[in-house]
């Protein structure tokens, strides 16, 4: 799916182009890119410094920011597996190889997606650890439950999956089907994702802002196909048998990791990040 391509590019922008405090440490964002997307960041990145790209800068940076935050107390608390759903360049798996945390990783993504990484990783140079297995699949025509199948992943024990930079492209019954699956799962297995708000419950600016950054996703080929109301997602994320849901808004984000940032980073009113454990 080409959204998952876009996260990971916009991801690794934002990591070089940050200017105060650094809210993500990332030593491969620039790597990932391949040369020729590299030089380009490396040759002007204030080219991504308009107030919607600092926007979705912001929220490229922030989500994967909370997941592993989120993430890194699984671990804490002996879960092994991490499925990073719609990989795209996340660099995770470069980051923390797993011999430290003893923790497997999946990257689950589009076969195309797929072989584009694994061409940029083989042009830098870059191994990928015995502890990591890719696995192909499109939430659109393939659930995720037949996907992980074919792998060496366990449904038996708990896993800690994120999901980012996913949600916006896909449609209702997609997600709804990943949602459930992870519902099934043992106890202690969570999910962490982004997703939008319904462009109808924010203020008329912010509204025109969603409505501006659509269009200009839909004119790129990457339409907005899902959006939320969170207190009804939370309802329903409840009612598929998850015990523990936090819904975290632009004002507790902004607050946690760009609070007194003077470069205009912020995430918008329309972005939020969900947690959800069986």
């Amino acid at each position: 799916m080409q959204g998952w391509t876009r996260n990971g590019d916009r991801s690794s922008v934002m990591l070089k182009i940050s200017a105060n405090h650094l809210v993500f440490s990332d030593p491969f964002a620039l790597p990932i890119l391949g040369n020729h997307l590299a030089q380009m960041v490396e040759s002007d990145p204030y080219q991504f410094n308009d107030p919607m790209s600092r926007g979705v800068r912001a929220a490229a940076v922030v989500r994967s920011k909370a997941a592993e935050d989120m993430l890194e107390e699984s671990l804490n608390q002996g879960v092994g597996q991490y499925l990073v759903l719609g990989a795209g360049l996340d660099t995770y798996m470069l980051r923390h190889p797993g011999a430290d945390k003893h923790v497997r990783v999946f990257e689950v993504d589009h076969p195309a997606t797929q072989a584009w990484k694994k061409d940029i990783l083989r042009e830098q140079g870059l191994k990928v650890p015995d502890s990591v297995e890719f696995v192909a699949a499109d939430f659109e025509t393939v659930t995720l439950a037949s996907a992980l199948a074919s792998s060496t992943w366990r449904s038996d024990v708990p896993s800690c999956f994120s999901w980012l930079g996913v949600t916006v492209y896909l449609s209702k019954p997609a997600i709804f089907d990943v949602l459930n699956y992870v519902a099934s799962l043992p106890k202690g297995s969570s999910i962490a994702f982004d997703y939008r708000v319904a462009p109808a419950l924010l203020h008329p600016i912010d509204q025109v802002i969603s409505d501006y950054a659509a269009k200009q996703f839909g004119a790129e080929g990457e339409p907005w196909q899902s959006y939320f109301h969170p207190q009804e997602l939370q309802a329903q994320i409840a009612a598929l048998g998850f015990r523990d849901v936090t819904d975290f808004g632009a004002d507790e984000l902004n607050a946690r990791y760009f609070q007194k940032r003077k470069d205009g980073l912020r995430v918008g009113a329309g972005f939020r990040i969900l947690r959800a454990v069986v």
